[in-house]
């Protein structure tokens, strides 16, 4: 197949639209069920790359979860606690494998962005990936490959129109490429760059313990970052993205946003949260919105006496800001990559709040000293990369 006509292309007014290689050549991808749109090829093309990168820096499956061309979540196979299991709505399912738990981290993490997404894995999927993804709401799945049973399993969801793309994980990209804006080609060479323990060796604070797994985590981060919308900045702790700020004009804002999504995370796992008393016949969806609602400032949506029992069986307690703030005082370890570099200290400050304490980012500001002595004071381990990752 050389080419493939699509629905239309951004907006149901923008016709005719296609995909196809410009030199004639085959499409490295087949269409297994359903009919992928223009921006289903955008989230998946990008998040294969994604995903690709992320199993050859850690040698582990890898998953995200895209929306609109950026990850809302990115995750490495590593086992589930009985925790995270819980607040990711798979404890039901029993011991999963690797990739499944890579897509359980990405889905889960970020649930309110994750609503509707578009899949990418690393490796074949299998039959307990398709069972976790035919529960959720998704737009489709990009992977190398399917198990024979995964794929019917994925073949009957969305009323049988459930997008099914397989690339062949062969296929390598010419070194330059080219996108139109307004009539006018702009060319350049791939960001080939290579993200490995080498990128994080210039360590410019005071303290300098960076270990293994803080390199992992840094990596998942900087790789995260080079298919996200920029600015983008993101937390990671154990192997998972715990949240992503894109697509913002100002630094700080993204760090602010990445840094409430990271708290969410972290707050979804206080027992006050987990002990939520929903009542049985809530969907998904709707439980999930409650919890963000719930321990967020609007928090008075879920909890008036005309809201809290069509969703709860009994009203539980305010979570408070004071208990909150000492929840979240209990994360630790986080690190946190940026795009470009941080212009003032106040990112670091905000990042401390949410638990960080390893950082990486391109350095370069006439204002570095002032980030790293933020750095200092709160005994971070900061590395410059020397490297931007803008994404556009």
């Amino acid at each position: 197949m050389k080419e493939l006509e699509l629905k239309y292309g951004c907006n149901p007014n923008q016709k005719p639209s296609r995909i196809y290689m410009a030199d004639g050549s085959e499409l490295p991808i087949q269409v297994l069920n359903g009919r992928p749109g223009y921006i289903n090829f955008l989230d998946a093309f990008n998040g294969w790359q994604l995903v690709s990168e992320l199993k050859k820096a850690t040698g582990l499956p890898a998953a995200t979860s895209f929306k609109h061309v950026s990850p809302a979540g990115a995750a490495v196979g590593l086992p589930l606690s009985d925790t995270l299991a819980k607040i990711y709505w798979v404890d039901d399912l029993g011991e999963l494998s690797p990739l499944a738990c890579a897509y359980a981290r990405a889905r889960g993490a970020d649930r309110m962005s994750s609503f509707g997404d578009f899949i990418s894995l690393s490796d074949v999927c299998d039959v307990d990936t398709a069972k976790l993804i035919k529960r959720e709401v998704s737009d489709g799945v990009i992977a190398p490959g399917y198990e024979p049973e995964a794929l019917e399993i994925l073949k009957e969801k969305k009323k049988g129109n459930y997008n099914v793309i397989q690339i062949d994980p062969e296929y390598e990209p010419a070194a330059l490429e080219h996108k139109d804006v307004y009539g006018i080609t702009f060319e350049q060479g791939r960001n080939e760059l290579k993200i490995d323990d080498d990128f994080f060796a210039n360590i410019v604070t005071e303290n300098k313990e960076l270990p293994k797994e803080a390199k992992i985590d840094l990596a998942i981060s900087m790789i995260t970052l080079k298919y996200t919308q920029s600015n983008s900045v993101c937390f990671v702790k154990d192997g998972q993205a715990i949240g992503i700020g894109a697509g913002q004009q100002s630094r700080i804002h993204c760090t602010r946003l990445a840094g409430s999504k990271a708290d969410n995370w972290w707050l979804r796992q206080s027992p006050q949260v987990m002990n939520l008393p929903f009542v049985d016949s809530i969907r998904r969806a709707d439980r999930d919105n409650a919890i963000d609602l719930y321990i967020g400032e609007d928090y008075m949506d879920v909890l008036s006496d005309e809201a809290w029992p069509a969703i709860f069986k009994e009203k539980p307690e305010v979570f408070t800001r004071e208990a909150k703030r000492e929840w979240l005082d209990k994360l630790t370890g986080v690190s946190l990559g940026s795009d470009a570099f941080f212009p003032f200290g106040d990112n670091i400050e905000r990042a401390h709040r949410s638990g960080v304490q390893y950082v990486a980012q391109p350095g370069g500001s006439v204002r570095d000293d002032n980030v790293i002595e933020v750095c200092n004071k709160y005994g971070m381990t900061m590395a410059f990369t020397g490297i931007r990752l803008f994404h556009h």
